[in-house]
């Protein structure tokens, strides 16, 4: 059985020690490998999928196409590791047609926002997909934002609790939008102890963004980098998207098996 984990932050590590040892001193039977799975999964219980998060995802009016969908993208999964919570205001950049966008308009609820960004260049390859989708969606709580990738956010949005981009800062690069610039207007836009999650496909190392076009991938080393210079503290990852059988080295809508993705979780301090 393969399990799921998530890296842990250095004090919840100390957190963890204290735990064991405090455990032995109990004189609990279970030992070695087996205490430090419980612990880690007992230290990680925020990380767990809510009620309303599976409420979310089992709702009954979803489609089918993306019932189907979630088996490759867990979005329970995505939804626990981000920390997305009922009255949340999030940007989800690169929204495409719309099915992130919808998954955390349900995780947010009533009470929450989620701004849908898309280029006009998007929009053109996108058509229809993304207002049919919504035309139709009971919470109506998602707002369409049709802005250049390296100012998504419309001013009157004003701070936000959480940003993602799920399988798009790799096409950045190649389509010469500025990383720098994009990041910087993130961070200007979070809130204090604001969240960005980042999921993409995994390209080798040292390979960087020179296969962001011919691959579709980017080197996870690239997304750190990017998001430190712009003064956000790396928080974890998880391993939930990750395949090892993948080679990373045939382009992602190719290839036989399931894509290697990784998943960073980044915060404004």
């Amino acid at each position: 059985m393969r399990i799921t984990t998530t890296r842990i932050a250095a004090p919840a590590a100390a957190s963890i020690s204290r735990m064991t040892q405090a455990a032995a001193r109990a004189g609990h039977a279970v030992r070695g490998a087996a205490v430090g799975v419980l612990l880690v999964l007992g230290a990680c219980s925020h990380l767990d999928v809510t009620p309303e998060i599976q409420a979310a995802i089992a709702s009954p009016d979803r489609s089918e196409a993306d019932r189907k969908t979630d088996e490759k993208r867990h979005p329970d999964l995505l939804l626990a590791f981000a920390g997305v919570r009922p009255g949340m205001k999030i940007l989800d950049i690169g929204a495409g047609a719309g099915y992130s966008t919808e998954i955390l308009a349900r995780g947010v609820g009533a009470r929450g926002i989620v701004y849908g960004q898309n280029s006009a260049e998007a929009m053109e390859r996108i058509k229809t997909r993304f207002d049919d989708r919504f035309a139709k969606f009971a919470l109506k709580n998602v707002v369409k934002v049709v802005r250049p990738d390296d100012d998504p956010l419309p001013p009157e949005a004003g701070s936000i609790d959480m940003v993602t981009i799920f399988n798009y800062y790799h096409d950045l690069p190649w389509m010469g939008v500025d990383r720098a610039r994009l990041d910087k207007r993130i961070y200007d836009s979070l809130k204090s102890g604001g969240v960005v999650v980042v999921a993409d496909h995994a390209a080798k190392a040292g390979d960087g963004v020179t296969v962001s076009k011919s691959l579709h991938r980017i080197e996870e080393s690239v997304v750190k980098a990017d998001f430190e210079a712009a003064g956000f503290r790396f928080s974890g990852d998880a391993d939930f998207l990750r395949n090892p059988d993948d080679p990373r080295t045939e382009p992602v809508f190719r290839l036989p098996i399931k894509v290697d993705e990784f998943v960073l979780r980044f915060v404004k301090p």
